[in-house]
């Protein structure tokens, strides 16, 4: 069953450009989901799953600069989770090659693999950015 990803306030991190980057991002994961579910078949699948990567790459460039210019203490490992996300998005083009087009199983590993990951991600990892970037823009909340 396809599961589309909607943006709420659990995933309002307050930083806008990054807001607006993971509605986008949302976007791009519910049409590459849509693909799959209307039967476009193959093509219109991996252009989807290709420009998501594209986006991917360009947000994730712009948190850890985010996180570089604040002196972000977990940017070490925020960045090795942003690689893991990237290996994930690798694993479903592979997938997706050696199909005749999006399978349910493929749809499935679009869900755990990057609906999950990213819902998680956001809720943790970049709400703990946020978090430390206000704490540090507004030192009298320490």
């Amino acid at each position: 069953m396809v599961q589309y990803m909607e943006f709420g306030p659990e995933l309002v991190t307050g930083n806008e450009l990054i807001d607006s980057q993971h509605k986008e991002l949302i976007g791009k994961i519910n049409d590459l989901l849509k693909a799959c579910e209307s039967g476009d078949g193959k093509r219109k699948a991996l252009k989807t799953l290709d420009y998501l990567e594209e986006y991917t790459h360009f947000h994730f460039g712009q948190e850890e600069a985010l996180q570089e210019s604040i002196g972000y203490p977990g940017l070490k490992e925020h960045k090795a989770k942003h690689e893991e996300f990237v290996g994930q998005i690798k694993e479903l083009f592979e997938m997706l090659e050696e199909q005749e087009g999006p399978t349910d199983a493929f749809v499935e590993q679009v869900n755990k693999n990057v609906i999950d990951w990213f819902t998680n991600h956001i809720q943790g990892f970049d709400r703990s950015v946020a978090e430390y970037k206000n704490l540090r823009n507004n030192p009298e909340l320490l």
